[in-house]
């Protein structure tokens, strides 16, 4: 369905609701006498409220409006937060070493403006013990709480049991502060590199002469 607005001549209604260029009501004029307010200022008549009775129509610069709304929506798009759902799998008796692996990821997910969706998967008799899988995520959660938030608190899933965190930072600023460390890196290592070049095409002092002894300047044949 065409969202495109009518204008000019496309709008057969016999009367409009006319809008000035300035926001001003105009009242309820026969469209021709609208067409003509329109060509005398050197604007469009556009049909802005269709289902109205009468439409309304307001006097504008279509091309001038068509662009600025493009913009608009160019400007929100650029705003809009992707939410990224990143996933951890965990077991209910992981050993400390694998824990500790699995939190360096979900701190990674959650500095970078990523929700974590985790699942505990309990096998065998490890679906009697609940509590196991209940008290290994509430200790994640408050590993990491300085980063994300229980945005889902923990919840029976089939034989596995799910939470899922979200980050405290937005995802732009995330971005933002990803950005602004690698350019932070990036000069960092250019003004080391700097010193360095400096450091090996710097000039050495020129060597001192020798100072000759008196006797290496003498005729070793004149007798003292």
């Amino acid at each position: 369905m065409s969202t495109e607005l009518r204008i000019n001549d496309r709008i057969r209604v016999p009367e409009v609701r006319l809008v000035g260029p300035n926001g001003e009501t105009v009242g309820i004029v026969p469209t021709d006498q609208a067409l003509k307010l329109a060509q005398e200022a050197d604007l469009d008549l556009v049909e802005v409220a269709p289902t109205a009775r009468p439409p309304v129509c307001k006097l504008m610069d279509y091309g001038k409006f068509k662009y600025e709304n493009a913009q608009k929506a160019r400007e929100a798009r650029r705003n809009q937060t992707n939410v990224i759902i990143k996933e951890m799998k965990l077991r209910p008796k992981i050993d400390q070493h694998d824990y500790e692996t699995k939190k360096g990821h979900v701190v990674r997910f959650l500095k970078a403006g990523d929700k974590v969706k985790i699942t505990i998967m309990f096998r065998g008799r490890e679906q009697h013990r609940p509590e196991l899988g209940f008290r290994l995520l509430q200790k994640l959660a408050e590993d990491v709480d300085e980063l994300g938030f229980v945005e889902s608190s923990p919840k029976q899933d089939g034989r596995n049991m799910v939470m899922v965190l979200g980050p405290h930072k937005k995802k732009a600023e995330a971005k933002a502060e990803v950005k602004a460390a690698k350019e932070s890196r990036a000069a960092e290592r250019a003004a080391e590199a700097a010193e360095e070049r400096a450091e090996r095409t710097a000039t050495p002092p020129a060597a001192q002469k020798k100072e000759r002894r008196r006797s290496e300047n003498l005729d070793p044949d004149i007798d003292l």
